[in-house]
This record gives C-alpha cells, sequence and structure tokens, in this order.
C-alpha cells in the first residue's frame, strides 16, 4: 500500500508539474537590451608589445525562442551592432593607439525553463547552452593614412542564465547573464599581429511575450 501511495503520489507531482509546464510548440520574443562588458585584460598583440583594453557597449537586443519539448527551448539573440573603443597601449612606454570596431553576436542556445516548480511569485528560472558568432565590421585604427586593421569573426561557447517574473499570463519581465567566448584573430594591413580575448558577461533585461 505504501509503494502504490508513493507510485499515486509521484505520478500526480509529475502530471501537476507538466500541467503548468511551458508546452512544446510555444514561441516566445523577448525585446530589450544588453550590455556587452568586455573582460578588463584582453592580451597583448605584436608579440607583446601592445596591450589592449576593448570597452562595453549597450545596445537594444531582440531573441526569439522556440520550445521543441516541455520547458525546453531553441533562442536566437540578436542586436543592433555594438560599438567598442580600444585603446592600445605600448608596454615599454608611450603614447596609446586607438581605434574601434563593430560587431554583431548573434547567439544560439538550448535552454531549459524552470517552469512548473512551484517557485516564489512563480518566478521562471531558465539557463541555457550554445554558441556565439561575432562578426566585425568598420575596423579602423588611428595610425596615420593606409593602415588597416581587421579583426576576424569568432566562434565560441555561450552560457546563459536568467530568470523571467511573470506580470501577466503571457507577458514577463526578464533579467539574464550571458558568458560568450570571444577571441578573433587581429590582422594589421594584411599580417597577423596576434588575438584579442574580449570573452565578456553580457548583461540585460528585456520584455518576454509568449505565443
Amino acid at each position: 500500500m505504501k509503494l502504490q501511495s508513493l507510485v499515486l503520489a509521484t505520478a500526480a507531482a509529475l502530471t501537476m508539474t507538466t500541467a503548468f509546464a511551458v508546452p512544446a510548440g510555444t514561441w516566445s520574443v523577448a525585446a530589450g537590451a544588453h550590455m556587452v562588458d568586455s573582460k578588463s585584460d584582453n592580451g597583448t598583440l605584436a608579440d607583446g608589445a601592445y596591450s589592449v583594453d576593448v570597452d562595453s557597449d549597450v545596445q537594444p537586443t531582440i531573441s526569439g525562442e522556440y520550445f521543441v519539448a516541455n520547458n525546453i527551448g531553441v533562442e536566437l539573440l540578436a542586436a543592433i551592432p555594438f560599438h567598442h573603443d580600444i585603446t592600445l597601449t605600448p608596454t615599454t612606454g608611450g603614447d596609446p593607439i586607438n581605434a574601434k570596431t563593430q560587431h554583431l553576436p548573434p547567439t544560439l542556445s538550448v535552454q531549459y525553463h524552470f517552469d512548473g516548480y512551484n517557485m516564489p511569485m512563480n518566478v521562471k528560472p531558465f539557463v541555457g547552452v550554445g554558441v556565439n558568432y561575432t562578426t566585425f565590421f568598420k575596423e579602423k585604427i588611428y595610425l596615420g593614412n593606409g593602415n588597416d586593421l581587421n579583426i576576424k569573426d569568432s566562434v565560441g561557447v555561450a552560457g546563459h542564465i536568467g530568470l523571467d517574473i511573470p506580470f501577466a499570463p503571457t507577458e514577463a519581465f526578464r533579467i539574464d547573464a550571458r558568458y560568450m567566448d570571444i577571441k578573433p584573430d587581429v590582422e594589421l594591413n594584411g599580417a597577423d599581429i596576434g588575438s584579442v580575448d574580449i570573452s565578456p558577461w553580457v548583461y540585460g533585461v528585456a520584455f518576454v511575450k509568449t505565443f
């Protein structure tokens, strides 16, 4: 009888969880803003001759997520181009060299949403992992005329963690953070001068609508 009661209780709990889970076939769209916060030490270039500092930037973002199974979604993040100022400081002393670039960091993630777990205030945490593809463009280096800076595209892993705070049956406020492995190779006038370790944390807020 105890075993039967335990089986029935477990089945009831699973049924309850499934009833409140985000069902397969659901879509959600999140619109907000994110800050790409580059790591503090971005490495060196030209065989250690210059230390690199890449600043941070905030831009509007949008993401779409499709739930392929209950509570499991596939999300694509897109954004307006991020702008970054770059400072190259000679490691042996001297005046720094300034540069700049823009980039787009589309990121594809598989995510698990902890929906149906009776969280306080019905908040819905989620975690995800995926791949980031960052493409750089409009690079410029202030080193006199005729110098061409080229930052190569980068592919790396991405992690995602966040919290949805519902305020209506199909609407929520989201706060989230991502880690992106971004380490592009750099060329100056066609010559390889090393790589830059940007690898930012990306912090954001968004309005989420579920369909």
